[in-house]
């Protein structure tokens, strides 16, 4: 099976995360994407992230109309830190016949050498990166960050970056919606409409749950 993994906070999940994700099915002819919520994200404060079991419900109640789109807990599975490699190190024991497809974004491939243990990344998955609409990029490794080019090859057949494990790294153009779980958690607690950025039932649980509000004075 070809599967494509989301991890994020979802802090909360938006209209952009789940147009990223379609794309990710159809381009690369995936059978299906899970959305793994981190549970202690590694370059975030827990203490400013709302608890896992609410990002987790929002995300499971944001893909229900999608067949395809499944939800794991497996981060909060495990204690500590949720380091990206123990994620898919635990997805292959899981689903050991499954090719898996990561996708990120091109600030954090740019920053993908400061990942805990980021070389095996490479021997887990194929890397897919989106980037914006219309942004060429170079048939070259110079598009790549310097620590990691010297792990890959160009395939100009295949378009795309191979690593000597057989794994790929692929440039994906993505429609990028202009939304940010920042400025959903900024509109709520301005008492603005959210309306447009995220699905009703997720706006209908920050309600329910009272997330994002400010702490009267």
């Amino acid at each position: 099976m070809r599967t494509g993994i989301m991890g994020g906070t979802f802090n909360p999940i938006h209209n952009g995360h789940l147009k990223c994700a379609e794309e990710l099915l159809s381009s690369c002819k995936l059978d299906r994407v899970i959305f793994i919520p981190a549970a202690q994200p590694p370059h975030k404060n827990i203490s400013d992230i709302d608890p896992f079991e609410h990002r987790f419900s929002m995300v499971k109640r944001a893909i229900l109309p999608y067949r395809h789109f499944e939800v794991s807990d497996v981060e909060a599975q495990r204690e500590g830190k949720s380091y990206t490699v123990e994620t898919l190190a635990i997805l292959h024991q899981l689903y050991p016949d499954d090719q898996f497809y990561f996708l990120i974004g091109m600030d954090s491939l740019n920053t993908i050498h400061t990942w805990h243990n980021y070389s095996q990344l490479f021997e887990l998955c194929h890397l897919v990166v989106a980037r914006r609409p219309r942004v060429k990029m170079p048939a070259s490794d110079t598009v790549l960050p310097v620590a990691i080019r010297h792990q890959f090859c160009y395939d100009s057949e295949l378009n795309s970056f191979c690593h000597s494990s057989g794994q790929k790294l692929i440039f994906l153009e993505q429609t990028f919606l202009d939304i940010s779980s920042t400025q959903i958690r900024n509109n709520v607690a301005n008492n603005l409409s959210v309306s447009a950025l995220l699905p009703a039932t997720v706006a209908e649980y920050i309600k329910t749950h009272h997330l994002y509000v400010r702490p009267e004075r």
